[in-house]
């Protein structure tokens, strides 16, 4: 798999955004066939960073209800924890 299929696109929230600051870790949604290593190779190419680890957290589809019943799917997603080595830096909006 490529690494333009691996990473589908970086979470930038409030809780990302302070473990950027404080233990250099940046979150991905990922590909959910993709493991860590695939994740890690995807995001030194990317990014042209050194990672030091990858932290996965899987959420499975579930039944959305309305008064007992069900009236639809929520889709799973999978995100990536990536530990980038000291020194290394991903920014996502470089001069704005």
């Amino acid at each position: 798999m490529e690494f333009t299929q691996v990473l589908i696109k970086p979470l930038l929230t409030e809780k990302t955004t302070l473990l950027k600051d404080a233990s250099r870790q940046v979150a991905f949604y990922v590909h959910p066939g993709a493991n860590k290593l695939e994740i890690k190779q995807a995001v030194e190419k990317a990014f042209d960073v050194k990672v030091e680890a990858v932290n996965v957290v899987r959420k499975a589809p579930s039944n959305r209800e309305r008064q007992g019943r069900v009236v639809g799917r929520k889709p799973g997603w999978k995100k990536a924890y990536v530990t980038l080595r000291q020194g290394d830096k991903i920014e996502f909006f470089e001069g704005v």
